[in-house]
């Protein structure tokens, strides 16, 4: 199961990083003195370019094989059957497992996998006890 990102926020990297691309391929052909800030452009823009097909390949959160995933270069990943408690705090939800935390930023999710996202979270077997919910 994949929550997706919000297509506002893959077409602002797709943007974005086609900008980055016409700036330094336009200051290398077009300055005779080039310079090392002009190959900066073209990194920048590879870089917006990349973000835009990983994050349209792999999605904000994955859910396989028992493991709930956060896919960025550093994301978290849990163990389902280890989530202890969730809290729900200015519409995002942090998931708790031992000291490791995941938290789910719900504005970057897309308006159709949110209600997956909810119904997956009220899925949890969770106590009530553990349940905080905070606004």
């Amino acid at each position: 199961m994949k929550f997706r990102y919000k297509k506002k926020k893959l077409y602002a990297n797709l943007v974005i990083g086609i900008l980055w691309l016409v700036f330094g391929v336009s200051s290398l052909f077009f300055n005779e003195n080039s310079n090392w800030t002009d190959y900066g452009y073209l990194v920048m823009g590879l870089i917006y370019f990349s973000m835009y097909v990983y994050n349209t390949r792999f999605q904000y959160i994955s859910i396989q094989d028992g493991v709930i995933k956060e896919n960025a270069l550093f994301g978290t990943s849990l163990n389902l059957d280890e989530i202890a408690s969730f809290r729900k705090f200015a519409g995002d939800y942090i998931l708790q497992a031992g000291k490791k935390e995941l938290y789910i930023n719900t504005e970057l999710i897309d308006s159709d996998s949110l209600p997956e996202l909810q119904e997956f979270i009220s899925s949890l077997e969770l106590n009530s006890e553990k349940v905080e919910t905070k606004k």
